[in-house]
Formats: structure tokens, C-alpha cells, sequence
């Protein structure tokens, strides 16, 4: 077989053709006529012989097939040059027209890149290997990774303040910071990646003086645990520190305990103070009414839900973003901001606002900016304990607006 001397090479593409000769002929034929049959056409670089010297084509296999006086073989050709020269050859390939004595035809079957299923099979023993490592190496990795991180952040919470309280290490260098309960929750958090806390590390003595200086100087997230002692470190923090938000952990659970997406979910979560007092002025008034779930000023007399259809779908597109929506008479959106932009809106900007749709709670200061701007319509996800507003606007809740 003239392809025997070719070397061995790491082909890129494999060429496939099929031959179909008008009689029957033998391997050897076949290989001479792709040799003598494309010499010279493209030139030296691009001739067959002088390429599979060369390296750059392999061994040409070939298999065969007799049938009724005729020959029909199968060739592979591997293909070492780029894909526009892989694809030159195909083509000169199909340039051969006998085999021997007899008339012949070639056609290219397809060009595979090698490559591309080499990666393909690495990239599935990649899975298998993954696979094994989750079932047999991962859980204990995974241990060594939190031990190693918890023993890491460990070593950076510091000693701060007078009261040598527990902290995370950039405490000074953030603008904000993140006031917790005690130094466990410290560590999580620094574990988590969160540098910039600080712990009250128990209340007993009263809130640290350490925490209300600060308090003044940095923007103050308090994230406490989501049950009852977490209520009481907040009640004694707002009396003298200077909080701006409010973070909860999930109900029943310690700050320490949670996961790093724990975390994250529920700072992004927080809330204003006013938005927290709000809360938890109106859970007081339930527990003291428990059939009064909302409080909402009576409607006038008379006086009819005039709300378009389209707000009540609306709604369900609001939940969750505590944004606003603001309309005009027609109920054409005039402006969206976030809740906490809404009172600023209502003191500082002109023209008249007919109804706005709010995923917050309606405050009474809400209410009354509103009045001033001749608001008949608020809208929002609750409504809070709002004792005074005027007799032509109407204070809808969600669930309200929903089941009218």
C-alpha cells in the first residue's frame, strides 16, 4: 500500500469518501489512482505525495466492497493542514475519474473534526469524573472548605472600641456598616465575605456607647435574628442608635445559621425604619384586633371603586419590586421610582397626581404629601394605621382591590 510510509500524525479532520468503480479492482488501485490522478494539479504544496511525506496527510485506509463485477470502497483520509486546505484536498479527490481501467467516481461523504469529537469525549469523562467526585470526595472537601473558611474568618474579626466588641475588619475603612447580635454572627458573615460588621454582643448592659458613636458617622443596616429576642435587640437599638435599615433573618432562624444565599436574599430585602415601625405597629393592632386584619379610613359615602381592570393585574406585576407607579386623570403612567423615592417625589415635583400604585405601605405621611398634591387614588401592597385623609381619596390595600 503506497500510504504505508506515511508518518504518524495527530490528525485535525478526517476526510471520508466513497468510490464507486465500474469494475473490480484491489486497494492498491484505488491509492494509485488518488496519487497519479491528482499530481500536479494544485501544485507541490498542495500535492498528495508530497503532504503525506510531509506529515500534514496520514495513512489513507481503505475498505472494500465487490458486488456484481463492481467495486465500491470507503476511504478515510486523515487531514493534518487547516480546514480551507482540508477541504481543497476533498475536493481534488473528487477530481479522480478512473480506478485502473475502469471508469470511476468519488464523492466526499462528509469531513469530521477530530477535535471536536475528541473534546466532546473529554468533556463527557469530565462529567463522569465530576459526577464521582460529588458521590465520593465532594462532601468531605466541602466540610475542609467551611472549616478552613470559618477558621479564616475567625482570624480576622477584631477587637473594637472600649467595649472590645467583635468586628469584621473593614468596620473603619466602609461608609457602611452592618450592626448584628453577637460574635458568631460576626463570623458568618466575614466567612460569607461580609468585612464591614460589627456585633452589640448582648444587651444586657444596654446598647455599647461604641455602637451609637458609629451609628452617627456610617450608613447602619441592623440584621438581627428572625424571632423574638431579634425584636427586642431592635426596640432597644432605635432608641439610641441611629439605624437606616432593617434586616431580618428568616423566621425561626439565627444569623449564624444562614448560608451565604440566606444572607444575600435578605439584605436585599431590607427595609426603612419607617417601613419596619410601620409593620410592627400594624402586627400590634392585629394582635389587639384579630378581625380587623387591615386599617383602612371608611370610604366616603357613596362613594364607588373606580379602579381601572387593568391596575389589578398590574398589581401582580408589582409585588416585590417596592416600586410606584404614578397616573394621571386618564390613568396613563406619568412616572415609576422606587418607594423611597415617593416622598420625594410628592414634595418636590409639580403637576397634579390622580392615583398612585405602590408595592409599600401607605403611611400616613404618604397620605398627607398625597392630599397636598390632590391624589385620589393610593394603592398600595398595606395600608398602615393612618388616623386622618381626606374624605375624596380612596386608600385601596391589594388584597382589597382584588376581591371588589
Amino acid at each position: 500500500m503506497w500510504a504505508m510510509g506515511a508518518l504518524t500524525i495527530v490528525s485535525k479532520y478526517m476526510i471520508v469518501a466513497q468510490i464507486e468503480v465500474n469494475g473490480v479492482v484491489d486497494k492498491s488501485d484505488i491509492i494509485g489512482a488518488l496519487f497519479s490522478q491528482t499530481e500536479g494539479l494544485l501544485g507541490k504544496d498542495m500535492d498528495l505525495r508530497e503532504l503525506q511525506m510531509m506529515g500534514r496527510i496520514g495513512r489513507i485506509e481503505i475498505d472494500i466492497l465487490e458486488k456484481d463485477g463492481r467495486t465500491k470502497a470507503r476511504v478515510n483520509i486523515p487531514s493534518n493542514l487547516d480546514r480551507y486546505e482540508t477541504a481543497l484536498i476533498a475536493a481534488l479527490i473528487e477530481s479522480v475519474e478512473r480506478v485502473g481501467p475502469y471508469p470511476a467516481s468519488v464523492k466526499i461523504l462528509e469531513i469530521r473534526d477530530l477535535r471536536e469529537e475528541k473534546r466532546n469525549r473529554i468533556v463527557e469523562r469530565a462529567k463522569e469524573l465530576i459526577k464521582m467526585m460529588e458521590e465520593e470526595v465532594l462532601p468531605d472537601t466541602k466540610e475542609i472548605l467551611e472549616k478552613l473558611k470559618e477558621d479564616v474568618a475567625k482570624a480576622e474579626v477584631i477587637e473594637y472600641g472600649p467595649e472590645r466588641l467583635p468586628a469584621g475588619p473593614d468596620i473603619d475603612k466602609s461608609d457602611s456598616i452592618i450592626i448584628v447580635e453577637g460574635r458568631a454572627d460576626v463570623v458568618n458573615l466575614v466567612k460569607h465575605g461580609y468585612r464591614n460588621v460589627i456585633a452589640i454582643e448582648g444587651i444586657s448592659q444596654g446598647i455599647p456607647q461604641t455602637i451609637i458613636d458609629i451609628s452617627k458617622r456610617k450608613n447602619v443596616t441592623a440584621f438581627v435574628d428572625g424571632d423574638k429576642g431579634g425584636e427586642l435587640v431592635l426596640r432597644d437599638l432605635l432608641k439610641v442608635a441611629h439605624v437606616d435599615y432593617i434586616a431580618r433573618a428568616p423566621p425561626g432562624k439565627e444569623v449564624e445559621q444562614l448560608t451565604a444565599k440566606e444572607i444575600a436574599r435578605a439584605l436585599r430585602n431590607k427595609m426603612t425604619v419607617e417601613e419596619y415601625l410601620a409593620q410592627q405597629q400594624i402586627k400590634s393592632q392585629e394582635q389587639a384586633q384579630a378581625q380587623q386584619i387591615q386599617q383602612q379610613p371608611p370610604q366616603p359615602a357613596g362613594r364607588q371603586l373606580e379602579v381601572p381592570d387593568f391596575v389589578k393585574t398590574k398589581i401582580d406585576e408589582m409585588l416585590g419590586t417596592l416600586e410606584a407607579e404614578i397616573y394621571d386623570e386618564k390613568w396613563s403612567t406619568v412616572k415609576r421610582l422606587t418607594v423611597r423615592e415617593l416622598p420625594d417625589f410628592l414634595s418636590s415635583s409639580e403637576g397634579n397626581v390622580y392615583a398612585i400604585l405602590m408595592d409599600g405601605i401607605a403611611t400616613q405621611r404618604i397620605v398627607d404629601l398625597a392630599a397636598k398634591r390632590g391624589v385620589k387614588y393610593i394603592i398600595a401592597a398595606r395600608v398602615g394605621p393612618v388616623t386622618k385623609a381626606p374624605e375624596d381619596m380612596s386608600i385601596i390595600s391589594f388584597d382589597d382591590l382584588k376581591t371588589s
